[in-house]
């Protein structure tokens, strides 16, 4: 007889600002054709059981849980439940069954901040591609774990998975160590916002939702990179695509990621948006090699999104190509030394914003080189790697270690429980 468990959705909410009570909730969908059969779920943490309970009940509270913590906010982080559902059929006593690691925590947001268990987090992390020397876009586990640990070298404590799904396992790594992922739909460089594009859109990020909706890393889900939403037409179709995924989840805020046109805060998609992403090249793209122009535009520019869009804002990519080993001084472009001072020039006015509570975020482009088509404006792919195609850091990996483990360092030593 056939026992099949098909699928685990678990939600959570607190129903304290004390965090001391979770309400646990679930809908197990499986398959039985036998008529004597039960269905229940262990809930255990550290190999100790904590709790089991029949699926039919649909949920249970359970007091004073372990929370689930990102890296580096004083607390341990990554501490997670064991969630195992069996279903047993009671005259062969065959079973099906399925664990499922779950964390919990709170997060949440409004005009100006994001908060992650009643506590602000400042995302210091890194954009990523799937991307490595031998392999390509294939997966290997091997290049997962030494991205994993050049990313706990650094004091990333997040990362978006630019521009697609990534494999289930980074994410799996991402719920055991607390980094904070924002999972991004593969939607780039929308155009066209035609309603055949837009039902593909949907269901797309149907799939991203049903498949990652049970990480506790997953804090944020990204519907799109770089759309052409200084077109009217996007207004309609964004507004559609974030109701449609706001009716699977109202648990994590939503991200848009916007191509930044310096001055222009023209953007019919975006006010849709629960936290704005944008990606900035000033002193690349543009006004390219005239870093003494940096800040004053960044900060200008950054301050007309708020006054606008009154939302949380991050910086989802700024970079500069640089082929390892190439040195200037005076910097030059490309040279190792323009891209340690282009990231230079943009902290100072990250730092400056962070303090006004409403800037949560900063992500360099791109955690390491990879291989782009053949154009004139890629030197055998793109460059901006902190670190090289085969996982070697350039000089500005040490910069960004040194700034990211010191705001790890500050958030422990200031933390109200040491």
């Amino acid at each position: 007889a056939k026992l099949i468990i098909k699928d685990i959705d678990i939600r959570h909410t607190f129903t304290s600002e004390e965090l001391d009570v979770v309400d646990i909730s679930w809908d197990i969908t499986y398959e039985a054709e036998v008529e004597r059969h039960n269905c229940y779920l262990d809930i255990s943490y550290n190999y100790s059981s904590v709790a089991r309970v029949d699926c039919a009940e649909g949920g249970m509270a359970l007091p004073n849980p372990v929370l689930w913590w990102p890296l580096g906010m004083g607390h341990t982080p990554g501490l997670m439940y064991d969630i195992i559902i069996t279903i047993e059929d009671l005259e062969t006593l065959v079973t099906d069954q399925y664990s499922l690691p779950y964390g919990f925590r709170k997060v949440y947001w409004d005009a100006d901040t994001l908060k992650i268990n009643n506590e602000p987090f400042y995302m210091h992390g890194i954009a990523r591609h799937e991307d490595s020397i031998i392999r390509g876009k294939g997966f290997d586990q091997a290049t997962l774990m030494r991205d994993h640990h050049l990313m706990m070298w650094m004091g990333a404590n997040s990362f978006r998975t630019s521009h697609y799904p990534y494999a289930e396992e980074t994410l799996q790594l991402a719920d055991r160590h607390g980094i904070v992922v924002i999972s991004e739909c593969a939607a780039v460089s929308l155009d066209g916002f035609n309603d055949q594009l837009l039902e593909n859109h949907k269901n797309a990020l149907t799939e991203l939702y049903f498949r990652d909706r049970n990480h506790p890393s997953v804090v944020m889900w990204s519907v799109a990179n770089e759309p052409r939403s200084f077109r009217p037409e996007a207004g309609p179709y964004f507004e559609s695509v974030m109701e449609h995924l706001r009716s699977l989840d109202t648990s994590r805020p939503l991200t848009l990621i916007l191509y930044d046109h310096d001055l222009d805060v023209t953007d019919y998609a975006i006010q849709y948006a629960d936290i704005v992403g944008v990606n900035k090249y000033m002193g690349w793209y543009s006004d390219p090699g005239h870093l003494e122009a940096v800040g004053k535009q960044l900060i200008t520019s950054l301050r007309l999104w708020r006054e606008t869009l009154n939302k949380p804002i991050m910086i989802t990519e700024y970079g500069a190509d640089t082929v390892a080993g190439l040195h200037s001084l005076p910097s030059l472009m490309f040279t190792e030394e323009f891209q340690a001072e282009f990231l230079t020039k943009y902290w100072e006015v990250f730092d400056e914003l962070r303090a006004e509570g409403w800037f949560i975020g900063e992500m360099p482009w791109v955690f390491s080189d990879f291989m782009t088509k053949q154009e004139i404006r890629r030197v055998a792919g793109n460059r901006k790697g902190l670190f090289t195609r085969d996982r070697q850091p350039k000089m500005a990996a040490h910069l960004v270690r040194g700034r990211y483990q010191a705001m790890m360092a500050d958030a422990t030593i200031n933390h109200d429980e040491l």
